[in-house]
């Protein structure tokens, strides 16, 4: 069978940037990877990751291009089947290209079909969009908790009486 993806730089402009690419199912994330830098334009010798994602776009499990814990217990691309971590249950992945730009995309299967006889894969589909020359910014916030007040804790610090000095002790 072969996977159908369509592949969308996570940008804050106007125009759509995406690739719908072909690949077997049973092709390595590494495979991905190699079709997706080509697709897009780099040169495919930066560090990347893959994270496993929900319908939320959360990230989850990665699979890294290289090992780089201490204890290699790392999940890796060239280790890691398309049809392993992919499939109609799960269908979002988030990639993540050179740590230092930090180029964003989420990768959606589209669809699943057979394989066309005489066809080479992986394959480059469809084109929408160019590249921008910088990655786009990321801004990392967390949450608002409006329930959260780091002072609220029920002391007060002006009685000094009330406070048990062997209990408050750090």
């Amino acid at each position: 069978m072969v996977y159908r993806f369509r592949v969308i730089l996570d940008n804050d402009t106007e125009e759509d940037i995406f690739r719908d690419l072909e690949i077997r199912e049973t092709d390595t994330l590494e495979d991905l990877h190699n079709i997706i830098t080509q697709s897009f334009g780099f040169d495919g010798t930066e560090m990347a990751s893959f994270y496993l994602s929900n319908d939320l776009w959360e990230q989850g499990e990665e699979i890294s291009l290289f090992d780089l814990s201490e204890d290699a217990s790392a999940r890796l691309m060239n280790e890691t089947s398309l049809d392993s971590v992919v499939h109609e249950a799960q269908t979002k992945l988030i990639y993540v290209y050179d740590f230092l730009s930090m180029w964003t995309f989420f990768v959606e299967l589209a669809e699943i079909v057979d394989e066309t006889e005489g066809h080479d894969y992986p394959n480059l589909m469809f084109v929408q969009g160019q590249v921008p020359e910088n990655a786009p910014e990321k801004l990392f916030e967390s949450d608002k908790n409006d329930d959260f007040d780091e002072f609220e804790d029920g002391l007060d610090v002006d009685d000094y009486d009330g406070l048990d000095f062997d209990e408050n002790w750090n």
